[in-house]
């Protein structure tokens, strides 16, 4: 069985650009069927893979495991550019680390990143399944995926991000574009060290969805933060400059 879960664009649509979902602590690649197919359905080809193991994972093993992940979308032209990565939580967090390395090749670079849920440092106050829920989510669909997936990983978020993994999340730059998301709920991110580490770079958005948790990718405002990262995939296609943009509005 592939240590992956594919998601296509409609039959008859030209691929618009290639997408790889790193899912963070406790997750599967079923916690993100729901964005993945969106994003398919706006013709992107989405693969996700398992989470990386951040506790005592080798970045060069990450490295490879994503790089074969992409590999293996090619079709008959090859790859379809851009080609984005969207982490979440240590995924996010393992992401940023592993871009942010001197020594990675460009060949294994992507066009850019989607870094949702950056944690701060330290563990998770999450004693209880019902408080672990509550610390991830506000959305009933989503919180009863996570319960009814036998393969997630209850109490994961006690479990902190290396601080080494962190550390270089936060003060590298990844050298693509990157598109922070947050909850300005969410109980695990460190908002000022985010912010700066935003400004600190070229070519960052840090964007804010209001009233979301942890798992910003999966909240009660999934479509909207859905529809910010497919803005952020035709940007890219645009160079980086908007498609729309607002002359006026009294809203």
């Amino acid at each position: 069985m592939p240590d992956y879960t594919d998601h296509y664009a409609p039959e008859g649509l030209r691929t618009r650009g290639t997408v790889i979902v790193v899912p963070g602590r406790g997750e599967t690649r079923a916690t993100y069927a729901r964005l993945s197919k969106r994003l398919a359905a706006d013709a992107y080809r989405v693969r996700v893979i398992d989470a990386p193991a951040v506790e005592d994972g080798d970045p060069a093993d990450f490295a490879d495991r994503l790089s074969g992940a992409l590999d293996g979308t090619a079709g008959d032209d090859g790859i379809v550019h851009p080609v984005v990565l969207i982490g979440a939580d240590s995924g996010a967090a393992a992401t940023a680390a592993l871009l942010g390395r001197t020594d990675l090749p460009a060949a294994r670079r992507p066009d850019a990143v989607v870094l949702a849920g950056l944690p701060g440092q330290g563990p998770g106050a999450v004693d209880t399944w019902d408080e672990e829920l509550d610390v991830r989510t506000f959305c009933p669909t989503h919180r009863s995926a996570l319960t009814q997936d036998s393969q997630v990983r209850r109490g994961a978020l006690r479990a902190p991000v290396p601080d080494a993994v962190l550390t270089a999340a936060y003060d590298s730059d990844p050298g693509v574009p990157v598109l922070f998301l947050i909850g300005d709920a969410d109980p695990l991110a460190d908002h000022e060290a985010l912010t700066r580490t935003a400004k600190s770079l070229d070519r960052a958005r840090l964007a804010v969805v209001h009233g979301a948790r942890h798992d910003v990718l999966n909240d009660l405002q999934h479509r909207s933060v859905a529809a910010e990262i497919v803005t952020f995939l035709e940007t890219l296609r645009n160079e980086l400059r908007p498609v729309i943009t607002w002359r006026t509005s009294t809203w």
